[in-house]
């Protein structure tokens, strides 16, 4: 397999497209939509993630942000889609929201596939913001890679992208609060500035227990949850799709009352922000028994998990009660395939997936054994201090080796046995799409969402 070319200048980049697409104006015109999808895109891809030039990055990423719009595949928000949902207009399914943590042009051009071959309009692809750090993508980089994936599929209609956990640290919370929130109004303001059309605010890890009342141990999460919801108002070119989240997951489980004081207060706070007219919450995310990444056991295998589907059940009847789309799963990859198709059956809003395709890449039968090795290597040198008391080397192992992702980032996008793996990727996105009920929604995704065309400033490096 031929790797893709990654450009050193704008000039060699822009050599690479010649006869294939040229620039008219401030606009990317595709004169061989073929070539284009198939092998063009592969390079412009490369460019925008590996070059060393700024300006290669920056004119590779606007290539493709002009080219999706060309081209139909607009990236677009799902609030309305999850306001019909409140009203009751369509049920049956719930949203996969998948985390795409690597091999991100072939992940996503794979879920996009896998769709199509369903009729279906709705995955979310998404980024948690500590996941930037370790596989070295910032949403500008992720978004093009999302966008890129899909026109090489062949996609057309509406794409979500989606900022996932949008979080406080709590310890650093307690140190400077002021400055940990500014960073994520920062970092929020960032993403919505590249095309994400949707937000998740985490704010749930400053949820005090010590407190008697369930409003004051919420009122801190909520408070600083309609702050950052009031700024995405303030600052959005298209309704932007906002989640809240209540329970740490990982924790307790949630409770209604708990769901109902954190809606009170948000609502409270966000009307005395935003106006009492303004859009609030499409969705909240909860807590009911699962843990991000699953719990590994001594042998390196994946702890079974007590989920509560009647509780998510309940819980998302009280959202709804709100206006809101629904409740929010997370932590469901490592979950046992037969446990899929409950989550619709629970009217559950959206289902967030990470760990598990991330585990069936490094734990597929063609893996490269050199390449886990230095896996391996880099984990016990880097993240030795991460090390829990009592872990096994596989246990440590299972749970750092996500960090590892950014620093081998290029070996796996470049992977020569890539193409089985990721042709495995997307039957797996396809069963759960189908576990998921999305199969045929592909109508219903349009008639409520229009992504209109939003253009971007031809960068220096491309301006004759």
């Amino acid at each position: 397999m031929t790797a893709p070319r990654v450009a050193a200048s704008v000039g060699e980049l822009v050599s690479y497209l010649d006869g294939i697409c040229h620039i008219e104006g401030e606009r990317v015109v595709i004169d061989d939509v073929a070539t284009f999808r198939d092998t063009a895109i592969k390079d412009i891809a490369w460019s925008a993630t590996f070059s060393d030039d700024e300006a290669v990055v920056e004119a590779a990423r606007w290539m493709v942000w002009e080219a999706s719009q060309e081209l139909g595949i607009r990236s677009a928000s799902i609030h309305e889609l999850y306001m019909a949902r409140s009203r009751d207009e369509y049920s049956g399914w719930s949203e996969p929201a998948i985390n795409l943590r690597t091999q991100v042009f072939d992940m996503a051009a794979a879920g996009c596939r896998a769709a199509m071959e369903l009729g279906a309009g709705s995955p979310i692809w998404e980024l948690a913001r500590s996941e930037q750090a370790y596989t070295f993508q910032r949403p500008g980089e992720y978004i093009t890679s999302v966008l890129a994936g899909a026109i090489h599929a062949g996609w057309e209609g509406p794409i979500f992208i989606q900022g996932d956990h949008y979080q406080w640290n709590a310890k650093n919370y307690a140190k400077d609060p002021d400055q940990v929130t500014s960073a994520l109004h920062e970092a929020t303001l960032n993403a919505m500035s590249v095309g994400y059309g949707n937000i998740d605010i985490d704010s749930s890890t400053l949820v005090d227990l010590s407190f008697d009342t369930l409003d004051e141990q919420q009122k801190e999460n909520y408070t600083r949850a309609a702050e950052l919801a009031a700024l995405i108002r303030e600052n959005e070119e298209l309704t932007i799709s906002i989640g809240g989240e209540i329970g740490e997951v990982g924790k307790a489980n949630s409770t209604p009352d708990e769901l109902r004081a954190y809606l009170d207060g948000f609502n409270r706070e966000f009307a005395a922000r935003a106006g009492a007219d303004a859009i609030g919450l499409s969705k909240v995310s909860v807590q009911t028994g699962t843990s991000h990444g699953g719990v590994p056991t001594a042998d390196g295998k994946v702890a079974k998990v007590a989920l509560d589907f009647e509780v998510l059940r309940e819980l998302g009847i009280v959202a709804r009660e709100y206006g809101l789309a629904g409740a929010v799963q997370h932590g469901a990859s490592t979950l046992p395939d037969e446990l899929f198709h409950r989550f619709p059956e629970a009217e559950t809003a959206e289902v967030h997936l990470a760990t598990g395709f991330q585990n069936f890449l490094y734990e597929h039968e063609l893996f490269p054994a050199e390449l886990y090795a230095k896996v391996e290597a880099w984990v016990h040198a880097e993240c030795a201090d991460e090390r829990s008391e009592g872990q096994t080397d596989v246990q440590f192992v299972y749970k750092t080796r996500k960090k590892a992702l950014g620093p081998i980032k290029r070996d796996l996008w470049d992977l020569d046995v890539k193409d089985q793996i990721i042709a495995d990727q997307q039957a797996k996105m396809k069963f759960i799409f189908e576990q998921l009920g999305i199969t045929g929604n592909k109508a219903t995704v349009e008639k409520y969402v229009k992504a209109p065309e939003r253009h971007k400033p031809l960068p220096a490096g491309l301006k004759a």
